[in-house]
Parts: C-alpha cells; structure tokens; sequence
C-alpha cells in the first residue's frame, strides 16, 4: 500500500521535514503553502522575519546537512554569496559586560546571509535531491479523530476539500492554527505561554562601501540588566556586496522608520559604531520595520492525548524572539528528531510515534526557550513573564561568564560553543567554564572596539558624523 505524508508549510522546518520523509520511504510527499514561492532569493509574505537580520549557526547547519542527502549547503550558500563568520575572530560584539576580544585561534562559525536566499537555498536543493511536491493551497484544518489524523482540509474555491496522508505535519510557523485544529478534533486544553518584550526590529540594507569587504560582523548587544529598553544594532554582511543593518529595541525603545531616525538610533547605543559605518554607505532599500517577535510556546507534548499521524515542528512548535538566532537551528533539530524516530519505527503507522517526535522535538525546544525567555523577561514593561529565582540565579552567572568572555579565551569559548549551537547550555557548567567564570577575565577590559589597523582606517574613512 502507498503511503502519502502531507507537510504544512514550505518555510525551512517545512522543506526539511519533507526532505526526511521523503528518504525515509514514504511514497508520496505533498508540502502546502499558501504563498506563490518565489523561483529565486526573494522575500515572501509568509515570513514576517524575512527582511530582518538571521545567523545560521553552526549546529543548525550541521543537522541541516545531515537531513538533506547529497547536498553540500554550506558550499552552496557560499557559492551564492553566503559570508562565512568566525566567532573567535570575525566578529565585533559589545556586550552589556564591554566588548570581547577577538582570538587568533580556530573557533565556530555562523554562515550570514538574508533569510530569502538560505530559504531558496534549502527548498530548491529539497526538490532537487528529494521527490517532494509543492503545492500553492491553504491549510484550514485536520481530518480524522482525537486518536488518529487522516489528513489536512484544504480551502478551494468551492468550499474546502479533504487530502487524505498517513502522516501530516504542521510547519506553518508563527500564524499555526493547530490549537483550532485540535479542538476540532476533541483534543482541547492545550496550554501556551506568551512573553512578550515588545521588540521591534528595523532593517535597511547598504552597498558595502568599497575597502569595507573584509569589515567584521559588528554587534552592539542590548542590555537587560538596567532597568531600562534593550536596544541593539547588528551590521550583517549578505550576498550582493550589502550590509544589512538591523536595529531592535524592546516596549519603550522601538527603532524608527525614517533614515534620519535610524541612523540616528544607532548612533545613540552605547557604543556608536553601527551608526559611524553606515553614515558613509549608500543605502539602498528603505527602512522595514516588524513587530512579530514574542516568545510563545505551545506545550503539545504535555497533552493528556495525542493523535497518530500528527506533528508539529518548528515555530509552530514554539517561536523565539529572533533577536538570539536560534529558530532555524531549533527547526533543524527537530526535523532530525523525526528522521531519527522513523528510523527506529520503520513505519509511519507505528503506533506512538507521533508523540514520541513531540517530546524530542520539545527538548530541542527547551534550552532554547531558557534561554530566550530568561532574558526577555528582565527588560521592562515585558508581558506574559516575570523573573523567578531560577531566572535571578542563572542571570548573575551568565553575567559573570559574559564578563569574564571579555578576557579570557576560556570563557568565551564555552560561550561561542553555546552560542553555536554545538552544545547545550551544560557546557557553561563544565569545570573549566565555571573556573573562567569565577577567575573572571585575565585580560583588562577595552575601551574600544579590538580594531585592527586597517579596520579604523576603514572606520574614520566611512564616518560621517565627525564632519
């Protein structure tokens, strides 16, 4: 008998989920979305975070890779104008704790490019190495019962239509409907937990000024410890030869639209290099503003009952603030998590499989919520979460690790390894990190951005604003 899964959403989680099911010997793969895909790098509506800055980090690379037979992404998103970021050494960040050092030694790295292109990027290497269908259809609810889901009901012009599956998956991101759908089924009670800090992201993309190639990732992090709106600015170099430059303040602090504004928001963070760089390039879209950014979390593996033949994965699973750039290494790992669990089923109908997904998927889900939440939770005017002890506890020593990161390898390397998403946050309590954090930085700390020479020549050449 043929088997048929149907993928609800053609965004990263979506594509992967595909591409795993597709090897994984099902005969029929059909992924629904509701936009026109684009045939290229370009930004679609379903992704409200598209114009923004994204930082694929090395794990999610990783289980990207791992999910996707036959197919190099790293080397394709090179080929394409993808930049490839050291941590150690290819970034300039400023931390609530001072600006960390830049090390001549081998760390992780991030790939930076727009979320248009790595999305185009993974989807056409999905359909050219995985028999997936795509469908331009719109999604508005399951068939089948409490105990099992049969299928999708699809909107049409007539009224809706029913596509039966064997399995379905549900990767339609942060706009999910999969609450409504179970009720429908009989399945209610679902608790979801909402913190919201109010971000705003701003973007505007710049031509890289020439000379500026080379020029490091550049960072000037929020501060969640002042009692005051987190503000922050990121230069991120993208294909094309452009900066894209992202603002984001949380209530209170929002990034304005207009380029006077924006510029003159970055020039006004703590450290203003952001805003001294862009000064002097050409810009060369408008100002993009969103405000979808809140944490929410739907505790699907919680559920008293849980139907065959049904799971959720990615931001339908649970979103992120984007500012901690973890959504897309999170929506690999779950997609690793159901190639795994088909693996040791060795069949979609294996009962208790779809849960078994669910609660793998939710711990990927849970460090990074930790840690997404326990931050946006101190900045003020937060809604949906106040800080506990728990919170209090881990702050103060994620504060002395980040302090001690400024000067001191060992530090900033268990940092970078979390940050990656190559480890778990664990690693901040192996014994060598905790001997970092309470040794505290060994090196005094700069008063500057760790430039090199021709990286200030480059500076005082684009600043605008000390003429």
């Amino acid at each position: 008998m043929s088997r048929r899964a149907v993928v609800i959403g053609a965004g990263l989680a979506g594509m992967l989920a595909a591409a795993v099911l597709s090897t994984a010997g099902v005969d029929e793969v059909i992924v629904l979305d509701r936009d026109e895909l684009p045939e290229g790098p370009e930004h679609r509506r379903g992704l409200p975070q598209g114009r923004h800055a994204h930082l694929l980090m090395a794990g999610g690379l990783a289980a990207m890779e791992e999910l996707v037979p036959g197919v190099d992404l790293r080397e394709r998103l090179l080929a394409a104008g993808a930049h490839e970021v050291s941590l150690s050494s290819g970034l300039l960040a400023r931390t609530p704790e001072g600006w960390l050092r830049r090390w001549r030694r081998e760390g992780p790295v991030m790939l930076t490019c727009s979320r248009a292109l790595l999305d185009w990027t993974v989807r056409d290497a999905v359909r050219e190495h995985c028999p997936v269908e795509v469908r331009r259809a719109v999604a508005v609810g399951l068939t089948g019962s409490a105990g099992r889901v049969r299928g999708v009901r699809v909107a049409a012009a007539d009224g809706e239509t029913e596509l039966d599956a064997d399995f379905v998956v549900d990767a339609s991101g942060r706009g999910t409907r999969v609450v409504t759908w179970l009720d429908g089924l009989g399945l209610s009670g679902v608790r979801e937990y909402t913190v919201d800090s109010g971000l705003v992201n701003a973007t505007r993309v710049y031509r890289v000024p020439q000379g500026a190639e080379r020029f490091p990732l550049t960072l000037v992090q929020p501060d969640p410890y002042v009692s005051r709106p987190g503000r922050s600015a990121m230069i991120l170099p993208i294909e094309g030869d452009r900066w894209m430059v992202s603002c984001g303040g949380t209530r209170g602090g929002e990034p304005p639209t207009d380029p006077e504004g924006f510029l003159r928001y970055t020039l006004e963070l703590p450290d203003p290099i952001v805003g001294r760089l862009v000064s002097g390039a050409e810009p060369l879209t408008d100002v993009h503003l969103s405000r979808s950014t809140s944490n929410v979390r739907r505790y699907l593996e919680k559920s008293a009952r849980w139907p065959d033949g049904f799971v959720v994965l990615g931001d339908a699973l649970a979103t992120f603030n984007p500012v901690y750039g973890q959504g897309m290494s999170v929506a690999a790992f779950g997609a690793r998590v159901l190639g795994r669990e088909l693996d040791r089923a060795g069949s979609l109908g294996a009962p208790g499989l779809a849960r078994r997904v669910l609660r793998g998927a939710a711990r990927s889900v849970d460090a990074a919520w930790s840690m997404a939440v326990g931050q946006d939770v101190l900045y003020p005017g937060v809604r949906g979460g106040r800080p506990g002890l728990a919170d209090r506890v881990v702050t103060a020593y994620s504060r002395r690790m980040t302090k001690a990161a400024t000067g001191s390898y060992a530090a900033a390397s268990a940092i970078w390894d979390v940050t990656s998403m190559r480890t778990p946050p664990t690693r901040m309590l192996h014994p060598a990190a905790i001997l970092a954090a309470l040794a505290g930085p060994a090196l005094p700390r700069l008063t500057e951005p760790p430039l090199t020479a021709g990286e200030r020549k480059v500076l005082r050449g684009l600043d605008r604003t000390a003429v």
